[in-house]
């Protein structure tokens, strides 16, 4: 076999040319794919932690059937004491568990005494959201940032503040029904403003959970939704599972399930732009196949032609067929290493310049956010195993061809 790949390597270097050429094409596209994976994948990372970590959390916890009917914000959805009770339980007891947030959402009316208009509202506890969701200080685009939130202030969208010229320091009031149907109205001092993250239409502002409890005329303890932060986001499909498996056990009279748990992914319409993003990753590997096929192959019945007279001899000699067709196997073989190590180098080269030129750009209202491209060692094996095995591909039909040319014809050839 060591043979083989001696007289694979001479036969490349006596078409030297051609050679360069197609090792530069593979080379190139592996580039292309490597780049591009670092890049968008670097890009991907940062959204996902921007809608992550500044509103949604990496998994939320619900009572059954509340996300079916989230548009109304239902508040006889609501888990009761007990229920939060257990979820604390569960959640207190996972390692992977960074901390979590409970939180009441609800529909009201906004006024600032003379116009008046509709507003979401999340209210948290301060201190369990600022750890659940960290990056969320950094969207209060005016007020202080300091301190989130203070009973009887009210973080407002920016949408609400421009369309109805309210600033920093203003009182508002807010209107808003219980689930029993009553009336109750409290008047809160606006401490900032929000950045509409989910959008230039969103209209989610926040309030102290102990505000939302007065104003809900709420005893005792409701909770719409608990999110969840985890120490590590790579444990979120393990930690997902275990939750939803933990949580499946808990039924009630009926035999039903009590609780629903979802991911950031069932919960943001971003997901949609992570999945284009992998899409995008897939096609551009599919192109990466495309050219290492179509060159190697091209590269393999040019060489064959070429040497149809070289094949009959070494044929006539006594040269076995098997011998013949790994001899060209080896050569493609040999031109998709050459193409992807030279690609490889190249690509982790590249990579550590633009993390060192420290590139920025903005997304939404962030900006300066610092490009930095990674790639996982997994990534670069994969991509280095496709590439060989289709350039290992693309041979075996001009090495099959060669291997059965008939000595005496093949001597005949001009």
């Amino acid at each position: 076999m060591l043979n083989v790949i001696k007289i694979a390597a001479r036969n490349l270097r006596r078409y030297l040319r051609r050679t360069i050429l197609t090792s530069s094409l593979i080379t190139l596209g592996v580039v292309a794919v490597l780049l591009f994976i670092s890049v968008t994948g670097s890009f991907k990372r940062m959204m996902v932690g921007q809608i992550t970590d500044s509103m949604i959390g990496h998994l939320q916890i619900h009572r059954k059937g509340y996300m079916a009917s989230i548009d109304n914000l239902p508040l006889n959805r609501n888990l009761n004491q007990q229920q939060v009770a257990k979820v604390k339980e569960v959640l207190s007891g996972a390692d992977a568990v960074e901390s979590f947030s409970m939180r009441i959402k609800l529909g009201a009316m906004f006024s600032n005494f003379t116009e008046t208009t509709n507003i979401r509202l999340n209210t948290v506890i301060p201190e369990q959201e600022v750890k659940t969701v960290p990056l969320l200080p950094g969207r209060i685009v005016e007020g202080q940032k300091e301190v989130l939130l203070q009973k009887g202030e009210i973080l407002i969208p920016e949408l609400i503040a421009k369309g109805m010229k309210v600033k920093v320091g203003d009182s508002v009031v807010l209107v808003a029904n219980n689930k029993d149907g009553s009336v109750n109205g409290k008047t809160f001092t606006v401490s900032g403003v929000l950045e509409g993250i989910s959008g230039p239409g969103g209209r989610d502002g926040m309030i102290h959970l102990d505000d939302a409890k007065e104003l809900l005329r709420i005893d005792g303890v409701e909770i719409s939704e608990i999110a969840v932060r985890l120490k590590n986001m790579d444990d979120l499909p393990r930690v997902f599972s275990s939750l939803k498996g933990e949580f499946a056990s808990f039924t009630n009279k009926e035999g039903n399930p009590v609780f629903e748990v979802h991911t950031w992914k069932d919960l943001s319409p971003f997901y949609n732009i992570a999945r284009m993003i992998d899409l995008m990753t897939f096609f551009i590997k599919i192109m990466l196949v495309a050219i290492v096929l179509v060159s190697i192959m091209n590269v393999m019945i040019m060489a064959v032609y070429e040497r149809i007279n070289e094949i009959g001899t070494i044929a006539a000699i006594g040269t076995l067929p098997g011998k013949i067709m790994a001899l060209f196997v080896t050569e493609g073989f040999l031109l998709g290493v050459l193409g992807t190590a030279v690609g490889t180098v190249i690509s982790l080269v590249s990579i550590a310049v633009i993390n060192a030129a420290g590139l920025t750009f903005n997304f939404g209202r962030q900006s300066n956010l610092v490009l930095a491209p990674t790639i996982g060692a997994g990534d670069v094996i994969s991509i280095v195993l496709i590439v060989i095995g289709i350039a290992v591909a693309a041979s075996l039909q001009p090495a099959f061809k060669a291997a059965r040319m008939d000595p005496i014809a093949a001597l005949r050839h001009v």
